[in-house]
């Protein structure tokens, strides 16, 4: 049985890590990410999980963990901007408010699919021009969804969250560990003397 992450996020790796797993192989699904129309973010966000976790090529009894992570404000879905242009405005529309972040994590092995969805809370602070300027100037927007991540120079921008704090990151890890026992993972190594 080979343990496949299919995802390629940096940040899911070292959270794995955090869970004394090592993937024996990553390989990230290309999947169109678009939302359908008056798709909302939840049932997004489990979707895309899903078509990542069926996309990755895998034998039967190989263990296959994708996860997608989705920022929502209201109904609408922040995803990665494009442009630093589309970053400023992302962040601009979560200045000083709560928003929702939601991570989906989808296992499979052979056809069995065990799913799973962490929303969390977070309020951003109001943001003054020189913070957003320096945020913006520093690149880490790049490729996170809703222009930001928790776990880099943004979480001095982030005062209160409720919620999994990994999810946040993009990966929960209490509820991946779960999935992974429920799916016959050995997390837990018998430790000999």
């Amino acid at each position: 049985m080979a343990f496949i992450l299919g995802s390629g996020s940096p940040r899911r790796l070292e959270l794995l890590a955090q869970l004394g797993i090592t993937p024996d192989e990553v390989r990230a699904p290309d999947i169109d990410e678009t939302p359908q129309k008056a798709e909302l973010p939840r049932a997004y966000c489990s979707r895309i999980a899903r078509e990542k976790v069926l996309a990755v090529r895998a034998d039967d009894e190989d263990l296959v963990l994708c996860a997608d992570t989705t920022v929502a404000l209201g109904r609408r879905i922040l995803g990665k901007p494009a442009s630093a242009g589309e970053a400023a405005e992302f962040l601009l529309a979560l200045s000083g408010r709560r928003h929702r972040v939601i991570t989906a994590i989808a296992l499979r092995r052979g056809n069995k699919i065990w799913q799973r969805d962490v929303v969390s809370q977070v309020r951003m602070k109001r943001l003054s021009d020189p913070e957003l300027n320096s945020y913006l100037a520093s690149n880490d927007w790049q490729g996170k969804a809703g222009g930001y991540a928790i776990q880099g120079p943004a979480g001095a921008l982030i005062p209160w969250i409720s919620g999994s704090f990994t999810g946040i990151v993009g990966l929960p890890l209490a509820e991946t560990a779960n999935m992974l026992q429920a799916a016959g993972y050995p997390l837990h190594k018998e430790v000999s003397e």
